[in-house]
């Protein structure tokens, strides 16, 4: 019975979050495959996205992300810090992946659901951009207690 009450809260706070925001599962695949069509033709952030061979399986793994993300799904399940930790990435890509993220979903999103993209994807990319600043000794790790300039 936990998990038919489990999956029905998850059903009203996505469905609460779509009423909110406009944003559903056709919307964020959308966001996703429009997002990657440019990051691939992007000149910092193609050779990035060139270690990924299958595109279908990716396209619905990171869907299944934002799902999770953004409408609370709990369709995702993985470790994208560990995913992202080997990339060599730097601020410069966090960035550019910041600024092509917001460009598009600014462009196809309710003024809503873009801005409740464009916040997750700032506290994904200082979550990320941190973590990886403290593994290659760039800077020394978050104190106990410490928040963000984004919360």
């Amino acid at each position: 019975m936990e998990n038919a009450d489990l999956a029905a809260r998850r059903a009203a706070a996505t469905a609460a979050i779509t009423d909110r925001t406009g944003l559903d599962e056709a919307l964020l695949e959308r966001v996703v495959r429009t997002f990657y069509d440019r990051a691939r033709r992007d000149p910092l952030l193609g050779p990035v996205f060139d270690r990924v061979t299958a595109w279908e399986p990716h396209i619905a793994r990171i869907s299944a992300f934002w799902s999770s993300v953004a409408l609370q799904t709990g369709r995702y399940h993985g470790t994208p810090m560990e995913v992202h930790l080997p990339l060599d990435l730097t601020p410069a890509h966090f960035a550019r992946w910041l600024a092509l993220w917001e460009e598009t979903v600014q462009a196809l999103c309710p003024p809503e659901g873009a801005a409740l993209l464009t916040d997750r994807a700032r506290r994904i990319a200082d979550s990320l951009g941190h973590a990886i600043a403290v593994r290659s000794g760039r800077l020394p790790p978050r104190r106990p207690g410490a928040t963000t300039a984004s919360g």
